[in-house]
């Protein structure tokens, strides 16, 4: 269902932080989030989901090769590290002291930066 007035989703991660990986090939494996890819529903998380890419020699790049990158997760097999206690945790918004929604640690109840 294509969404009518705010195009951009919230989501429960972001850029920069640490999350902990529920299913796959990489379960209970965590890393930092490095890209959110909001079209696509993934994120790229530093050392998670690494995939080969044979490239090409070519003018710019001549030594070619085989290189080691990180793909795309799914954003659902992805939960937040709580950084006070360092176990992942679900997440809310609530208001903070200043009248602003700010991302909360359902575990702990302490906010996010």
């Amino acid at each position: 269902m294509e969404r009518r007035f705010n195009s951009q989703q919230k989501l429960h991660i972001r850029r920069g932080d640490t999350v902990k990986v529920l299913s796959g090939d990489d379960k209970n494996k965590t890393g930092k989030v490095l890209e959110i890819l909001t079209q696509k529903g993934r994120a790229i998380v530093e050392g998670i989901n690494i995939i080969t890419k044979h490239q090409k020699p070519s003018a710019g790049k001549p030594e070619g090769g085989i290189k080691k990158i990180e793909a795309g997760i799914h954003l659902s097999k992805l939960m937040l590290v709580d950084p006070s206690s360092g176990k992942a945790t679900r997440t809310g918004r609530k208001l903070n002291e200043k009248g602003k929604l700010q991302r909360y640690s359902k575990k702990s109840g302490e906010f996010i930066k």
